[in-house]
């Protein structure tokens, strides 16, 4: 028997377009939150971060008071981006093949996951969560796998790379 190789081209994952998508996902997601949550709860836009920023920061920073505070601001914003590029990231791992149609579509079952994943499993260590358990968060969610998958598709380069087979004949 003798061995051969064939060299084959397959694409690889642009990884600074997941990380754009990411950052422009979590960044309306984030926006969309801000603006929703206090016109649904009739409560203030910081909440929501206070929410995020007790991941880190602990149990503590959660309201009352609901008022402004820059660092529980800056943590809460600063969680949710690195959040979204790492949700990003791995959608991307997932899509980077196919295209703008199921970079959409396949972003918001992605999202569907992210809302099961975060709002019924993380909420046994961030039981704060638990009220967030409900139709407009699952359509945040969706929302955010949507875009994420989108603009990477429309953001993404084609890059390929050589890979060897090996053969037995």
């Amino acid at each position: 028997m003798m061995e051969a190789s064939r060299r084959n081209m397959h694409q690889v994952m642009d990884w600074q377009a997941a990380i754009m998508a990411g950052l422009f996902a979590g960044a309306m997601t984030l926006l969309v939150l801000l603006v929703a949550y206090p016109l649904a709860t009739g409560g203030t836009p910081w909440t929501a971060l206070r929410f995020i920023a007790a991941i880190v920061l602990g149990s503590a920073v959660l309201p009352p008071p609901t008022t402004f505070d820059a660092m529980v601001a800056l943590t809460g914003v600063t969680i949710h981006l690195a959040l979204s590029v790492l949700y990003a990231v791995v959608l991307a791992l997932i899509i980077h093949r196919w295209g703008i149609i199921i970079g959409f579509l396949c972003g918001a079952l992605f999202g569907g996951a992210l809302f099961l994943i975060n709002l019924f499993a993380f909420t046994n260590l961030f039981d704060w969560f638990y009220p967030l358990r409900s139709w407009p968060f699952l359509a945040l969610h969706l929302f955010f796998g949507a875009v994420a998958g989108g603009v990477y598709e429309l953001l993404e380069r084609d890059y390929y790379v050589e890979s060897v087979t090996e053969e037995w004949t």
